[in-house]
């Protein structure tokens, strides 16, 4: 199951602070997905065993999709005050979820953690 544009945004804003590496290319990303540098109020909520693990929902002031998500997702990981930050065997494990405020409604997706999406896709490969 291929990730969605906004989680994969999400994960690779965590991975970037986790790496100490520059991931991720704005301006690839808005060419190819031009909604990007709409502004939309964002929340992001991280998961650990299906308990909150980490949550950021910080208003747009006017920013682009694409920056609220790379903050919200940042900060939900490692500035949350609930919580001490986000360790990469956490990471591993974890699910995010992603909540668009929108003028339509409210919109929300949400990944499984990596581990699981990883031994889902191995046993799916031997069984075959």
């Amino acid at each position: 199951m291929a990730r969605s544009v906004l989680l994969q945004l999400a994960r690779d804003s965590i991975e970037e602070v986790l790496e100490a590496k520059r991931k991720i290319d704005k301006n690839a990303l808005i060419d190819e997905h031009p909604l990007l540098k709409e502004s939309v109020d964002v929340d992001v909520k991280i998961y650990l065993h299906n308990k909150l693990r980490g949550l950021s929902n910080l208003k747009s002031n006017n920013q682009s999709l694409i920056e609220n998500i790379i903050l919200n997702a940042k900060k939900a990981a490692f500035e949350d005050k609930n919580f001490t930050p986000l360790s990469t065997s956490e990471y591993l494990e974890c699910e995010v979820e992603i909540e668009l405020k929108t003028s339509n409604g409210d919109m929300k997706e949400r990944d499984p953690s990596i581990l699981t999406t990883t031994s889902y896709s191995l046993e799916k490969e031997l069984n075959n």
